[in-house]
């Protein structure tokens, strides 16, 4: 079970300075995960971690700063940079945002041994082409291995549709293989429809990550129409009609213009982050590439965020969720009280600054309503987080 996060920040301060109590021979990985924004980069670290530490939101910018989660597993440690959706100069002063959401993504990428990259599957505006701040991430470290993951594919009622996201994704290129696509049908004029397809990875001999469900679903499509596995994307290896694809080249700003994806990556995930589908076979996989290496935190240690940060988040989450448009991102909290109560719960009191007067009539909502949601959802999800009793209070004022 992952531990819970420390209710006072002397607690998380020492935990955080304690000297990590690693075995004799530890393993390590750190992993930035990067994308647009809203593609589910913190609903999948929650799940890697297995409790909910970051905001999650519908809407975009949800998160805005860097934070770090810990995973601890035997004598593996998997570090997870949870980064903003990388976003442009222009977004940034559109909603108000800290500068650091520019130059946070970069950072996290520094520190990574690994890169996941998330991509929207039910976004049909977004999935075919990789974001052109994506691309320029990836191309300016290139030395760092990088896993596709395609999220949200339970959305995506036809799956056929995955196997040109994932050539249009990789550039028809994984783990250094061209892919072949094929057809199970003979083009027919007179049919609109495309026949279901097997999606098959390019991987290195031993290393093939299990199937996702979405290959399940279109492996018994298959089965269900009498089609043989041939068809689908395969490994160029067993096909003489391919050339063997050439190894990781440096791209530059003119190349990046024409590419839709990313020829480097090593593995293609695909899962439903919301609902935990194969988020175990990912982790499964990330825990086997950590190397060997001391451990940066100490076991306890779940995140880098301070208990209050943690509070914050979650609000701030619910008030995107209930709160319209551009609205909430007008919003300034203000802790008024953290303390422990008699029996041990956590009592906390924070108040909500909003800058007009019609902007705290929504937050309230017709007979406290909003806000009385707001504090029952937020405190919820705090006593996961914290594995306590939590008594939530939130106050609106318009700012002076």
């Amino acid at each position: 079970h992952p531990p819970p996060v420390a209710t006072s920040r002397e607690e998380q301060k020492r935990l955080l300075e304690h000297r990590p109590d690693q075995p004799q021979n530890p393993k390590v990985l750190r992993i930035a995960i990067i994308g647009a924004p809203n593609a589910g980069k913190s609903t999948l670290s929650n799940q890697l971690l297995g409790r909910k530490v970051f905001p999650v939101s519908k809407k975009v910018h949800t998160t805005r700063c860097k934070a770090r989660g810990v995973i601890t597993h035997e004598d593996t440690q998997l570090i997870i940079l949870d980064t903003p959706g990388l976003t442009s100069p222009l977004k940034v002063k559109r909603h108000n945002l800290e500068k650091a959401m520019l130059t946070d993504p970069w950072d996290s990428m520094k520190h990574a041994d690994l890169v996941l990259v998330l991509v929207d599957v039910s976004d049909h505006w977004t999935r075919n082409a990789l974001s052109k701040e994506v691309l320029k991430c990836l191309s300016r470290f290139p030395h760092i291995p990088s896993v596709l993951v395609l999220n949200k594919v339970d959305i995506l009622k036809k799956k056929y549709l995955l196997l040109d996201i994932v050539t249009d994704l990789t550039e028809g290129i994984v783990n250094g293989k061209k892919l072949e696509v094929k057809s199970a049908f003979k083009s027919d004029s007179s049919s609109s429809a495309k026949p279901p397809l097997q999606i098959t990875q390019a991987s290195p001999p031993g290393s093939r990550a299990p199937e996702s469900p979405c290959q399940q679903e279109t492996d018994q499509a298959q089965e269900g129409s009498g089609l043989d596995n041939s068809s689908g994307v395969r490994d160029a290896k067993s096909s003489p009609t391919t050339e063997e694809a050439q190894g990781p080249k440096q791209y530059g700003h003119k190349d990046l213009k024409d590419m839709k994806g990313w020829p480097n990556f090593q593995e293609i995930f695909m899962l439903a982050a919301r609902h935990g589908e194969e988020v175990d076979t990912l982790k499964q996989y990330l825990l086997m590439q950590a190397k060997p290496g001391p451990w940066e935190f100490h076991s306890d240690v779940l995140t880098s965020q301070s208990p209050q940060e943690v509070c914050d988040n979650i609000i701030r989450e619910k008030v995107l969720e209930y709160l319209p448009l551009e609205v909430p991102y007008g919003v300034t909290q203000v802790t008024e009280m953290w303390e422990e109560g008699e029996c041990g719960e956590l009592l906390i009191v924070q108040n909500l600054l909003v800058p007009r007067k019609s902007h705290m009539r929504m937050l309230i909502g017709r007979g406290g309503k909003v806000i009385s949601k707001i504090a029952q959802e937020a405190g919820q999800d705090l006593m996961n987080a914290f594995l306590c009793d939590v008594r939530l209070k939130l106050r609106v004022e318009v700012k002076s």
